[in-house]
């Protein structure tokens, strides 16, 4: 990265929120921030200004990432949603990680490993059907499942 690029991105850390929603529109062909939050904008503009001076992902590569995107898509979930086009609804809470995911905790010294699964959740070898049985076993005491493992 050249000196003249890293010093934009860096002054832009230290410009207002409403400095940083002007470059935003300057960087972005004049479409407004969509966002008052200054972490956010401040990464997509220090992002854009790269891909200008640089050059965008090869045309093959952000296929495939848009094609990865669209089957896992972990962030949103959206291999949970409902299934409009074969007319299923997936009653899954929409806190929980996707089937296959491992939430970590410390608790009083240990590290406290479950898996959820597609109807349940994995733990010391155990089926739980909920994440609040998870921690009413772990704790011994009735726990919020969501709460105990900051979901």
């Amino acid at each position: 990265m050249t000196d003249n690029i890293l010093a934009e991105i860096l002054a832009l850390k230290e410009m207002p929120v409403e400095g940083l929603q002007k470059k935003y529109s300057e960087v972005f062909d004049g479409k407004k921030a969509t966002s008052n939050n200054k972490t956010f904008l401040w990464q997509r503009i220090a992002y854009r200004i790269q891909e200008i001076a640089y050059g965008g992902l090869p045309e093959p590569i952000y296929n495939k990432v848009k094609e990865l995107v669209n089957e896992f898509d972990p962030i949103n979930n959206k291999m949970l949603r409902p299934d409009i086009a074969n007319k299923q609804l997936i009653t899954r809470d929409r806190r929980l990680p996707i089937p296959g995911t491992i939430i970590t905790k410390n608790y009083k010294g240990a590290e406290i490993r479950v898996k959820v699964l597609e109807k349940g959740f994995e733990y010391n070898g155990k089926f739980y059907k909920s994440i609040g049985a998870v921690a009413t076993a772990i704790t011994g005491v009735h726990w919020n499942g969501y709460s105990f493992f900051n979901l």
